[in-house]
């Protein structure tokens, strides 16, 4: 299981299908928060569980969907 410490600002999230996600700005207890200022993630924030979390690896968060799958299931931060 991943743990939430693993998680690191700045590594690329990606889809299992190697898609570019957004990038990591913070972990929020169960919660990834996407940075805003990355073109893949609109400009907005956005929050992933980490339960999405595949793997870590090379710097690079892997997903265990897609990035379309990710990006429909994506919430927005208000």
């Amino acid at each position: 299981m991943i743990q939430a410490s693993e998680i690191r600002e700045h590594m690329e999230v990606v889809g299992s299908d190697g898609g570019h996600v957004g990038k990591v700005d913070h972990v929020h207890g169960t919660d990834i928060e996407l940075s805003k200022l990355d073109l893949g993630s609109g400009l907005k924030h956005h929050l992933i569980p980490i339960t999405w979390v595949e793997t870590i690896q090379d710097d690079k968060v892997r997903l265990n969907l897609t990035k379309d799958a990710a990006k429909a299931g994506w919430r927005e931060k208000h």
